[in-house]
């Protein structure tokens, strides 16, 4: 099925849905996924949990999803379960690719399933010639506020002072500036103790920097035990932050933020290099965190993100997403634009164009905004891309799924 023909099915849909005759489960005319492409960037991320491999999914009806995350290992088993299967079930799909394996999806794995989870959204937008944000219930902002890291932006380098990083960033209209707090250059000692008797210094320019109304952000980046995480929240709480990220080891998320949470009074985020909806669910609904650092593609995608969305607004706590690549955060917009809660996005491009997505971020006076594309709104030049994995055929070896009474999946 061409994309033309396509479209004159979706049209003789509507015209049937008008009527009332339109089959269950037929809201879009039938299609086929053909072929999964994962593609490096001209500069990769060489981060393997930060990747911004470039994923594209076909389909016989000529429309092709665009995603961005994982590995050519990672993506390849997931990428084979969806081969032959139609695109508008996503999660259905999503439940397979999590599931069909022994195994349940690691880390790494679900950042896999989690590009090709964007790729299908960005199908399902483009067969319906509408936004993602559109298809997921519209826009609750007019923009999304946005952080800048380090106060690196036009004119300011990074050898500035922490308060004219600060200054400057609130001036070019960011929400707020963060920093790493006690940032040394790498293979140097890091003395927790020492270093954390210069943190009230640093966070003290900061807040000069961006004025009384002001906001600005510290990374403790994981970096501090429990013991001297309270410590340096409890110096730095009359100097109002916006919020602390990653107080502690992430492995000891679970045990010390309700401890940390007990002794300090400044708010908390958590979550850059960990969780998926399992994991944020406790820390969310005993209010151990005032803001999930989830993000995209890590989590599993927008399927995901949606769910982690929900857990958090029915107990009043913000997000304020991980920066991965410029795919994912475009589909960040769409998806926690219809957040109804607080949402703070990492943005660090400086309004520059990334030349293999010519098409993909609205950027402006340090918001980022939404808009009318189909889809996740995303072009990409595909001359700027290597190629370094193609899936054409499905994936069954070891693998299987299990089906409850009324055809929902469940597990292996």
């Amino acid at each position: 099925m061409q994309r033309r023909t396509f479209l004159r099915s979706l049209s003789a849909a509507a015209a049937t849905l008008a009527v009332g005759r339109l089959p269950a489960f037929a809201a879009l005319p039938r299609m086929k996924i053909t072929r999964v492409r994962a593609y490096l960037p001209p500069h990769p991320n060489p981060l393997f949990n930060q990747s911004d491999v470039v994923v594209t999914i076909e389909t016989d009806a000529g429309i092709t999803g665009i995603g961005e995350g994982g590995s050519h290992d990672t993506l390849a088993q997931s990428a084979g379960r969806l081969i032959g299967r139609d695109p508008q079930y996503i999660e259905r799909l999503w439940q397979d690719m999590n599931r069909a394996f022994f195994y349940p999806a690691g880390r790494e794995k679900t950042d896999a399933i989690g590009a090709l989870d964007l790729a299908l959204w960005d199908i399902r937008g483009k067969a319906l010639n509408l936004p993602v944000h559109e298809v997921l219930g519209g826009m609750v902002r007019n923009y999304c506020e946005c952080y800048n890291t380090a106060g690196i932006i036009p004119g300011i380098g990074p050898n500035s002072t922490i308060q004219e990083r600060a200054r400057a960033t609130i001036e070019a209209g960011y929400r707020a500036f963060r920093f790493g707090a006690m940032d040394l250059p790498a293979n140097t000692t890091f003395n927790t103790r020492e270093r954390i008797t210069h943190l009230r210094d640093e966070c003290a320019a900061a807040r000069e920097g961006v004025g009384k109304d002001g906001e600005w952000i510290v990374d403790f980046h994981q970096r501090f035990d429990l013991s001297d995480a309270i410590r340096g929240c409890n110096e730095i709480e009359n100097l109002a932050p916006f919020f602390v990220e990653d107080p502690v080891r992430a492995e000891a998320f679970q045990q010390d933020l309700p401890i940390l949470r007990d002794k300090v009074n400044v708010p908390l985020a958590a979550g850059e290099e960990w969780g998926n909806r399992w994991d944020f669910n406790a820390l969310v609904e005993h209010h151990d965190i005032d803001y999930v650092r989830a993000t995209l593609p890590n989590v599993g995608g927008i399927t995901e993100m949606m769910k982690i969305a929900a857990i958090c607004e029915t107990h009043f706590v913000g997000i304020v997403p991980h920066f991965t690549g410029p795919i994912a955060t475009a589909a960040l917009v769409n998806c926690l634009g219809t957040f109804s809660g607080p949402v703070l996005m990492e943005y660090n491009y400086q309004g520059r164009a990334l030349p293999y997505v010519p098409v993909c971020l609205d950027f402006k006076n340090g918001k980022l905004y939404p808009n009318e594309r189909p889809g996740l709104g995303v072009e990409l030049d595909l001359k700027q891309l290597t190629q370094i994995a193609e899936i054409t055929e499905p994936v069954t070896a070891r693998a299987q799924t299990y089906f409850r009474p009324d055809g929902s999946i469940t597990n292996w």
